[in-house]
Parts: C-alpha cells; sequence; structure tokens
C-alpha cells in the first residue's frame, strides 16, 4: 500500500523490488542444516533487515522499531502494514548463525557479485587504500578498576576461586562494584591500594595455578595474569626488603585498556588526539567510492598495522592494480608484495630525517646493494654488515662535513634495511610530476568513503575484533549497494546492470 510513496533511488524501494534476487533463500541454506523446520523469518527478509540496520546505525531494538512502525522497512522487508516484527533476540541468533558459519561476511560477499555482475569497476584499476578508529564501545578502565574487574570476573569463571578470594584477599571488598574508599588524591593511599591489589592477584593465582580449567575460566585466569602485570612495576624499599608494587612509569605496546572488552586499545591520530578502539581499514575503488575490501583490527599492537593489513585487502585483486596510499602503507614489506603481484606503486613516502636540522639524509649516502657497500656524502665507503649496520667510526673525527652529517661522539652510523633499495626508488619517483599529479587527484577520494563509513557510526555496538569486523562488511555491503543504486543499478531478469 505504501510502495509507490518510496523514493526510486533509495535502498528501500529496490529491496522491495530486489531483495529475493539479491539475497535468494538457498544463500543461507547452510546456516540451517537441521531437517526439522526452517527458521520463522525468510532469509532474504533478515538479510535486508541487517542490511538497512547497518546503513543507518541502528541498535537491535530500534531496528525492530523501525520493521514494526516504518513503513519504508515494511514496504523494503514485504511486510503487511499490520505485520507485527520479530523479537530482537533474533537479530542476535542471526549473527551467531553467520559468524560460525564459513562465510560470515557473505552478505558483503552476495554485493560485492553484483558489483562484479554489472561491471562498474571495468577497466577501474585503482585502489586507495586508508584507515580509521572507531571508538569502542566500553568505558576505558584505570589500573585500579582493571584489577578489580579481573578479579572478579576469575571469581565467576572459575569453581573455588570465590572461596579463595574470601580467605586470602583482602585489598577490597569485591562483591562492592564501585572503587575502594580511599583518599584519592593521597599518593601514599593509592600506591598502597595499587600493592594490596597486585598482591591479592597474585595469591589469587597462585591457589589456581594446579587446576584444570575450562575455556572461559582460562580466559578468565590469563586476563587476571596479564592485568596484574602489564601497568605494575616492583619496587625494592629502602630497608632493602622484598619491597612492593606500583603503577609502571612506562606504558607496555599492546595495553590491555578494559577487562570488558580486552581487545580494545589505545591510539594515537596525532600527538595530542587519543582514541580508544579499534580500527577499520578499507580498500576503495576512488572514482565510485567503492568499497572492495575491508578489515578491522584492533587500534594498535601486533597486526593492526596499516602496511600489513593493506597487503591482505589486496588479496582478492583478479588483475593488477593501481595502489594508492599514505606514508602509513610505506612499508618495504608492502612495497615487495607490490612488485610480486605486478602492482603499481602509488604509495606516498614518509619523510626523510636528518640527526642534524638541515643535514644530510639517508638518502645522500650511497648504496651499493650489491657489493654490500655505503659510501657517505665526503666520499668514504664501508661495508654493510650482515645484519645491515654501517659504521663509518673514527673516520668521521676530523671529516669536514660533520656538522652537517651526525651528533654521535663515536660517528655517523646507518641502517640499511631489507628493502632499502625500493624505498629509494619510491622516494626518487615519488618526485615526478606525473606521479604527484596521479596521486593528488585520486587519493584523497578515499577520505570520501572513510566519511560515509563512519558518518553516524564512529563508535562500535559489539565487544571484541570478530563481531565487530562482521558489522564492518556489513556497514560496507550497505553503502555499496546505496552507491550502486545511486549508479542504476538494475536486474534485468537474467544479470545486474547499472544504467
Amino acid at each position: 500500500m505504501a510502495g509507490h510513496l518510496l523514493k526510486s533511488e533509495s535502498v528501500f524501494a529496490f529491496l522491495a523490488v530486489h531483495r529475493g534476487e539479491l539475497f535468494p533463500e538457498e544463500m543461507f541454506a547452510d546456516l540451517f542444516p537441521s531437517r526439522r523446520g526452517r527458521p520463522s523469518v525468510p532469509a532474504e527478509v533478515m538479510a535486508s533487515v541487517i542490511t538497512l540496520q547497518a546503513l543507518h546505525g541502528l541498535s537491535d531494538n530500534e531496528t525492530v522499531d523501525a520493521v514494526t512502525f516504518d513503513l519504508r522497512w515494511k514496504a523494503a522487508c514485504g511486510l503487511p502494514i499490520t505485520a507485527g516484527s520479530f523479537h530482537s533476540t533474533t537479530l542476535t541468533y542471526w549473527r551467531r548463525r553467520l559468524a560460525a558459519s564459513d562465510r560470515p561476511n557473505r552478505i558483503f560477499e552476495a554485493v560485492k557479485a553484483v558489483v562484479a555482475a554489472t561491471g562498474a569497476l571495468s577497466g577501474r584499476t585503482r585502489r586507495a587504500l586508508d584507515s580509521t578508529i572507531l571508538d569502542d564501545a566500553v568505558a576505558t578502565q584505570d589500573t585500579v578498576t582493571q584489577l578489580i574487574g579481573a578479579i572478579r570476573r576469575v571469581r565467576r569463571e572459575v569453581p573455588g576461586a570465590g572461596e579463595v578470594i574470601a580467605a586470602y584477599c583482602r585489598a577490597h571488598d569485591y562483591d562492592d562494584p564501585g572503587k575502594p574508599a580511599i583518599a584519592w588524591d593521597d599518593a601514599d593511599a593509592r600506591e598502597a591500594l595499587v600493592d594490596a591489589l597486585v598482591g591479592d592477584a597474585h595469591r589469587l593465582l597462585g591457589h589456581l595455578c594446579e587446576q584444570d580449567l575450562g575455556p572461559r575460566a582460562a580466559e578468565a585466569v590469563a586476563l587476571l595474569a596479564l592485568i596484574a602485570g602489564q601497568d605494575v612495576e616492583p619496587v625494592a624499599d629502602s630497608d632493602g626488603t622484598d619491597g612492593h608494587w606500583r603503577i609502571a612509569q612506562k606504558v607496555v605496546s599492546d595495553r590491555v585498556i578494559s577487562t570488558v572488552d580486552p581487545e580494545a586499545r589505545h591510539a594515537h591520530k596525532s600527538v595530542h588526539r587519543r582514541q580508544d578502539g579499534f580500527k577499520a581499514h578499507i580498500a576503495v575503488e576512488p572514482d565510485t567510492g567503492i568499497i572492495t575490501d575491508c578489515a578491522l583490527t584492533k587500534a594498535s599492537g601486533p597486526g593492526s598495522g596499516d602496511a600489513a593489513v593493506g597487503i591482505d585487502l589486496l588479496a582478492g585483486e583478479s588483475e593488477p592494480v593501481t595502489v594508492l596510499a599514505d606514508s602509513g602503507y610505506g612499508s618495504g614489506a608492502l612495497r615487495a608484495e607490490l612488485l610480486a603481484g605486478g602492482h603499481v606503486d602509488r604509495v606516498k613516502s614518509a619523510p626523510t630525517r636528518s640527526p642534524v636540522p638541515g643535514g644530510f639524509t639517508v638518502d645522500d649516502f650511497a648504496v651499493d646493494h650489491t657489493a654490500r657497500t655505503a659510501t657517505c656524502p665526503a666520499g668514504i665507503t664501508r661495508a654493510i654488515t650482515a645484519q645491515g649496520y654501517v659504521t663509518f667510526g673514527v673516520i668521521c673525527r676530523d671529516c669536514p662535513l660533520r656538522a652537517q652529517c651526525t651528533t654521535s661522539a663515536t660517528g655517523k652510523s646507518l641502517k640499511i634495511r631489507p628493502h632499502d633499495a625500493l624505498q629509494r626508488a619510491a622516494r626518487r619517483e615519488s618526485r615526478n610530476t606525473a606521479w604527484l599529479n596521479e596521486y593528488r587527484r585520486h587519493r584523497p577520494m578515499v577520505e570520501r568513503s572513510i566519511a560515509w563509513l563512519t558518518r553516524g557510526n564512529r563508535k562500535v555496538r559489539y565487544r571484541g575484533v570478530a563481531k565487530n569486523d562482521h558489522w564492518l562488511h556489513h556497514r560496507s555491503a550497505a553503502l555499496n549497494l546505496r552507491r550502486l543504486i545511486t549508479m542504476g543499478l538494475t536486474h534485468t531478469g537474467t544479470t545486474w546492470a547499472v544504467a
């Protein structure tokens, strides 16, 4: 009754007509192998709802309300106006089924297949890579809160831990969910509390070390051990006794910031701007804005680097492409992968730095990678060691160019990286006018796709990398579908096409 009122170029109108072709029933048949009936909600309806939910950034309850009361959602799902909706837990049920399957991102893959069928990317051989930080869905916790939370989690998950805590752990009343009642402006009181909490954690771990633990219990114990060690350090007392524990004067890499979501991380977009959460990586065709692939990682730590993820984002390309990216992707390993894959390298190089303002940089040293030698601006040649080091040493003592080269008392030294030749070639190439013009014309377009991705969705809704990675793929699928519809997507009866 309301379908004719939908805007013709909207996702609602498209799904109202073509959801069956886009999300056929057999596409989800493997999710329900049992012969005892079928899901009460058709697969094409649930896939459409998941897509619209990701597009509009709604919670499960808001999505159910939209399906119940919004005529656009009813038309998109093919539901009568008077039809009620399903319970919000149905969405959770479907997400879990998808996550446990062999193809958890099949909705993204379905839209990607439509892109291929239309030929929208035919002849478009550029891919722009970028990443952005997404805020986590939980509060960042300090050391005290994390220690208390980790001990309470062990009590919940490990049989018998409650008795151990009651008998040996006295730093805090672990039935109280709040912080301990101390004078928080008193440094000695804070230090004594940290020492007592770390002592509780160690005593608890000591009593549990001999137990056979299940997966959840083992995870809780491992998290407590990590929290009890990542932020504190031992300090010897002045009288020579064993001393006590205090907050460490350094920050460990890959630091856990919340026991509620142990995979959330700190990240620094700049010196003064810090965010907590995850990192979304995307590869985009810059002219159309279509996302060709995406991935979500921790915001920092191993495996979250732009260059490492960038290599994976290009793995699905069937032919060589021109890769445009900022200097965050400019690692030697990525350039080597681009060369091996036949791709064109348009990745910006990081600026070279000199230890002396206005002095010589690494590019002023001539390196013969075949002969394994390096020659300084003064014409002195030294061998490169097996570890990649070059030491000029005492020869720098009377060198007239020393003031422009180094401030070290022991003379100049260099580190030649494994892919140094590729990096030098990339820096030379990036100075060419044609290189610069192509980069400046096409690379900034990825910012448009980042803006579409994060508009109203800067904060993730789930905990952990896996769940939020599935959300990112659903979000990217919805954005791609909307972009294709804007380009004139239609179904001819046999295949997909764009006007």
